[in-house]
């Protein structure tokens, strides 16, 4: 299996895109640490289907806005299941609105986990990578990040944001065998799009005239996780249907 013996952190893990990549590298041989926030029955559900692969995985909770709670949580997942291989940053949330009403907070909170969180994410892996000479750091991005987005002032600066990190990290982690790359989804069948409907003008600017599966993400993760990646860094990778074009 392409990543036996590996363990991945992934942010988000208990639902969505989190989710799934979360599953596709357990199936292709890692352990998981499964970082979540909210309820803890999500998260635990998807150990159990780790399990079930015959993999490792354990369930933490983590607000990544917290830096001393992500140290935290870092140190635990080193204790209970070693030192982290992969890191996959993909929590992530919105608070959309013209940026004229936008208030203060829901930019900062935007802001605050989809891009500061990733910041402590790395930082608290970053020795960690040095010292094994190797990592591979994937950050879930998203084409408002590339395009901008009305109404998402906030979400598309994190997001580009996240681009900008990537780029930077790869840099100073390069000659340390640790590539940082980024995916820009799309519109994805996700809890974040479920009111976008088949016949939505939105999908018409969609070459391929459909939403991706969270699987096609996934996939694409796969791949950034896997020695196949190994010469790539400082990349962004769109998975859209062509909408980015």
């Amino acid at each position: 299996m392409k990543l036996e013996g590996r363990l991945a952190l992934v942010t988000g893990a208990s639902q969505g895109l989190g989710k799934s990549i979360a599953l596709k590298l357990a199936e292709n041989g890692a352990d998981i640490a499964v970082i979540y926030v909210g309820d803890e029955a999500p998260a635990l559900e998807v150990c159990r289907e780790i399990e079930a692969m015959g993999r490792r995985a354990k369930a933490y909770f983590c607000d990544v806005r917290d830096e001393k709670a992500v140290e935290e949580t870092v140190k635990a997942v080193s204790r209970d299941l070693g030192k982290a291989d992969i890191l996959v940053n993909n929590a992530g949330v919105t608070r959309d609105g013209l940026m004229l009403t936008m208030k203060d907070e829901d930019y900062d909170l935007v802001l605050d986990i989809n891009l500061k969180g990733a910041f402590h994410m790395i930082r608290a892996c970053y020795r960690d990578f040095m010292r094994k000479r190797y990592g591979k750091i994937i950050n879930i991005s998203s084409i408002a990040g590339l395009v901008g987005n009305i109404g998402q002032v906030n979400y598309a600066a994190s997001k580009a944001g996240l681009i900008g990190l990537s780029k930077s990290v790869a840099k100073e982690l390069g000659s340390r065998g640790v590539c940082c790359n980024c995916i820009a989804p799309g519109f994805i069948e996700t809890a974040m799009t479920k009111d976008i409907k088949e016949d939505n003008p939105l999908l018409q600017q969609v070459p391929m005239k459909k939403m991706g599966k969270p699987e096609d993400v996934a996939n694409v993760a796969l791949f950034l996780a896997s020695p196949e990646s190994d010469y790539i860094t400082g990349e962004t990778i769109r998975v859209d249907g062509g909408l980015a074009i």
